[in-house]
């Protein structure tokens, strides 16, 4: 399928002739409307034309495509060169390189930037050089405003991403005005520029999802550029004096590129020197690579590491951290149902079901990962995902293995499990999910049947929606539960780990979202929590708004967590476990639903194309009404949902558990059910015929 660009509108400066016309020719035969901007200059930055501008213009119309021409040098860029040895180059000729090509950038862009934002759509191509990325004898001012383009690219990308704005970098080779000059003739001609459009459009189109690269291209070849930084090594010790002579003594070492390591953010840069303050604090000693966390190819040998255990840790509590981790996670005694979890001398005392990860996370926190061989991560540097069911809340020891590690590209995904027991009673499963920066590429398998999957949640409205709002002191606070880690209450190290003030712990995200399903749907009752999977996206500044939305299926509760000032997602394809309630109120008919919901997942359009109705069933159990269920096949891709229903229902049904059950075995038809009085119906009564499509074959237990 070919790629168009039929409804945007394309700015090129430079169009008038060489690489900027090809690329306004190129959009414009793929539907594009394009702006020819050209000032009409010649390469010494002397002159002014239309003439150039206007050309392409009519070369395009008379292909039938769309163009207008520009010739205004407040948003124009022209292609100009005042090549100069370094000691002959005048204020001027810096000057006017820099005006034209960095801050004629930075006008242009300028200028569409906030059309792109209110659009949620943007494309930006700089264009630098091997001038400007290598360095070229006679071209100081050239290279050094071509690589500040790139600079420039690369903030755009950090302030455009939440927008849809994208910004690539290339460093085109192609005869040109520009190249005839240093480029014998039959080169300049083979170099053309209908090389270099191509990768032009592609990363301008809105399928290309390329953000922040910087590209070589000339002669029909791309490559893509990276930074590389070597391990390093730390050459101070604590309370000594840095000197020289360290310095020179590892020098080798320093630049030794070895496993070397691939930064792609500001963050991943200072998040090392975090690591190398909390070596030298911690250890006092000088401590080599402190950038492993970055994880380079070597520092993951699967086949070393899957099935090794870390050093157990134990951990003992006692109602104090009880009470102290439920106001870590936003428990107040506003709310009277919370004062089960925050005074020892209530009668159903409790603690949170989730501060089992509170007994886990010491594993790694302790540093035990450092010692299995095969790895060598900075904890400070990791993204954790985590799973975990529990059934006590009195565990004493964690026992960690490493259950597989995958390679992501770009990066590796480490996976723990953690069993914590008290003697040797399991009372604990935990899973983390480690993500390493920079240490994929080696090889290994991309998923793992030992790994809790996220689960999406479902496409319709949320059957349920709390809103809680943290403090501004909610870090502080939550970290007295044990994760002393910095980034959460000095505003420096946040700041070095590229945040704008401390950020807030996801595991008290986590902590505030499961709490809510624990009130929503099991009444704050802790033995009915089984296990909760949750996958961190976004972090949260203390004194946001916390938005949980829940979706009820069966005994499982999808949930969704966003930051409710933002609506930026900050756990998802996240899901609570629960347990039937323990005065037998489950309802059996809660599984066959469960399995109904997931179905409509997968084949929902098949079957509104086949149904087209809505059903409501009204479950009850001795007598009274236990439960209320509506399956909508008729809107959209179908949908399940649980308790009242806003629409109206085609046809409803109102039977026990015990017999809907019977009728999804086949242990009791229907029509029998119906005449008998154990099966009631309202509504069009025909569309009972249907059921059948609904309850054989996609109901199974």
């Amino acid at each position: 399928m070919s790629l168009s660009f039929e409804g945007r509108v394309v700015l090129v400066t430079g169009a008038g002739g060489g690489l900027g016309r090809e690329y306004a020719l190129a959009f414009a035969e793929r539907g594009a409307s394009v702006v020819v901007n050209d000032l009409g200059a010649d390469t010494k930055g002397g002159g002014k034309s239309s003439a150039a501008a206007d050309k392409v213009v009519e070369e395009i119309r008379a292909k039938g495509g769309k163009a207008v021409a520009n010739y205004g040098k407040k948003f124009g860029l022209a292609l100009i060169l005042r090549d100069r040895s370094f000691a002959r180059t005048s204020d001027l000729d810096w000057d006017l390189i820099h005006r034209v090509h960095l801050r004629g950038s930075f006008l242009v862009t300028r200028a569409a930037w906030n059309h792109m934002k209110k659009q949620k759509f943007g494309r930006i191509i700089m264009t630098t050089s091997a001038a400007g990325i290598y360095g070229n004898f006679g071209q100081a001012n050239y290279s050094a405003a071509k690589l500040g383009m790139l600079g420039l690219a690369n903030t755009l990308v950090v302030e455009g991403r939440n927008y849809n704005i994208h910004c690539n970098t290339i460093a085109p080779i192609a005869g040109s005005r520009l190249t005839e000059t240093v480029m014998p003739p039959d080169l300049v001609a083979s170099l053309k520029p209908e090389y270099v459009a191509p990768l032009v459009l592609w990363l301008c189109h809105d399928q290309c999802q390329e953000n922040g690269g910087l590209f070589e291209v000339g002669a029909g070849w791309i490559g893509k550029l990276r930074w590389e930084r070597s391990q390093g090594h730390i050459v101070r010790q604590k309370n000594q004096p840095m000197n020289p002579e360290a310095v020179r003594d590892q020098w080798d070492k320093i630049c030794d590129f070895t496993d070397a390591t691939k930064p792609t953010s500001t963050q991943e840069s200072m998040l090392s020197f975090v690591s190398v303050l909390s070596q030298v604090e911690s250890e006092g000693g000088v401590e080599a690579n402190p950038t492993a966390a970055a994880a380079s190819t070597s520092g993951i040998n699967p086949a070393e590491a899957v099935g090794q255990k870390l050093p157990p840790t134990s951990f003992s509590f006692n109602h104090t951290q009880c009470i102290l981790y439920a106001l870590g996670v936003g428990m107040s005694t506003k709310d009277p149902d919370h004062l089960r979890f925050l005074y020892e001398g209530h009668p159903d005392f409790s603690c949170l079901p989730t501060f089992g990860v509170i007994l886990s996370q010491a594993v790694l926190m302790d540093g035990g990962l450092l010692s299995v061989p095969g790895i060598n991560i900075d904890p400070t540097q990791v993204k954790k995902q985590t799973h975990y069911s529990i059934s006590s809340e009195s565990p004493l020891t964690s026992e960690a293995t490493i259950a597989d590690i995958l390679d992501k590209g770009s990066g590796a995904v480490i996976l723990f499990d953690v069993n914590t027991y008290q003697d040797k009673e399991l009372l604990c499963y935990n899973q983390f999910s480690v993500f390493v920066v920079g240490a994929g590429g080696f090889g290994g398998k991309r998923t793992s049947e030992k790994a809790k999957a996220a689960l999406p949640a479902p496409q319709r409205a949320p059957d349920a929606v709390v809103i809680d709002s943290t403090t501004r002191d909610q870090a502080a606070l939550y970290r007295l539960s044990g994760d002393w880690n910095p980034l959460h209450i000095d505003p420096s190290i946040a700041a070095m780990g590229g945040f704008k003030a401390p950020i807030l712990h996801g595991l008290c995200s986590f902590g505030f979202a499961a709490r809510h399903v624990l009130k929503q749907f099991a009444d704050n009752d802790p033995s009915r929590f089984k296990a909760v999977k949750v996958r961190f996206v976004k972090p949260v500044t203390p004194g946001q708004s916390l938005q949980t939305e829940m979706w009820k299926e069966g005994n499982r509760i999808h949930i969704q967590c966003k930051v409710k000032e933002t609506d930026a997602v900050v756990l998802s394809g996240a899901y609570v476990d629960l347990h039937p309630a323990p005065d037998g109120g489950g309802l059996q008919s809660e599984l066959v639903f469960a399995e109904i919901g997931r179905r409509i997942r997968d084949t929902g359009a098949e079957l509104v194309k086949k149904v087209s109705a809505v059903f409501g069933w009204e479950i009850t159990k001795d007598g009274k009404s236990a439960g209320q269920w509506t399956i909508d096949l008729k809107n959209g891709s179908g949908s399940l949902h649980s308790g009242p229903y806003s629409g109206k229902a085609d046809v409803t049904f109102t039977v026990s558990d015990e017999d809907f059950m019977a009728v999804v075995r086949g242990t009791l038809d229907p029509q029998k059910a119906f005449f008998s009085g154990k099966l009631k119906v309202r509504g069009n009564i025909m569309l009972s015929q249907k059921l059948e499509v609904i309850l054989k074959d996609y109901a199974k237990l």
